[in-house]
């Protein structure tokens, strides 16, 4: 990578919670505390095991919506999909 480059990194930051639905809304909590940061990609934000990280479970739906927006409810709804502040 040249000077002036920038490259793509993942940051890791392990939290604890009891089960998937915690560490799924512990999830979202973080990415919207943090929205103010361009580089945080808030929809390629996964949660998974200690003991089994290959296994990740899909913060957001993020389906591709109308013009430029993605669906921004979490992965596993149920209602149709809403464009930010829809």
């Amino acid at each position: 990578m040249s000077e002036g480059e920038r490259g793509r990194f993942v940051v890791h930051l392990p939290v604890f919670a009891v089960d998937l639905a915690g560490a799924l809304r512990f999830a979202r909590v973080i990415t919207r505390a943090l929205s103010f940061l361009a580089d945080v990609d808030r929809a390629e934000t996964t949660v998974s095991e200690e003991a089994a990280q290959f296994v990740r479970h899909r913060v957001y739906c993020d389906n591709l919506l109308d013009g430029p927006w993605r669906c921004p409810r979490p992965a596993d709804h149920d209602d149709p999909c809403a464009s930010p502040g829809g």
